[in-house]
């Protein structure tokens, strides 16, 4: 079970970062953040962020095999880049919806997976 929670934890992780990544670049397109300072944007990432690290950590120690869970260091770093991508690709096509994905693009997701293939290899 720890490595279901640990994968969930991370995909809920990873919509928190991208949105505090991005997000601000969509508000600022919609002219609500047109005219906010810098400093202003980035401790609003930052409050997002927050959370991010609230849903990271524990997947992180959950997952750890070190902890009693499923993965080591390396495999959790893999699975957390492939889904960081994952969920970019999902929020950047619903946020910046000119943005669409090509065959390289496709290749490269496809690439990824094969890396987490190999990382869980014995």
């Amino acid at each position: 079970m720890n490595g279901f929670y640990t994968i969930l934890l991370l995909v809920l992780s990873n919509i928190f970062m991208t949105l505090a990544w991005y997000g601000h670049l969509k508000l600022q397109q919609s002219g609500t953040s047109a005219h906010w300072p810098l400093i202003v944007v980035i401790l609003f990432s930052w409050l997002i962020a927050f959370f991010e690290y609230c849903c990271q950590v524990p997947a992180n120690r959950l997952g750890f095999v070190g902890n009693g869970g499923p993965f080591n260091l390396v495999q959790l770093k893999v699975i957390q880049e492939c889904i960081s991508l994952g969920v970019f690709a999902v929020i950047a096509n619903i946020l910046f919806q000119g943005q669409s994905l090509h065959w390289n693009h496709i290749l490269a997701f496809f690439l990824i997976i094969c890396a987490v293939y190999l990382v869980f290899m014995k």
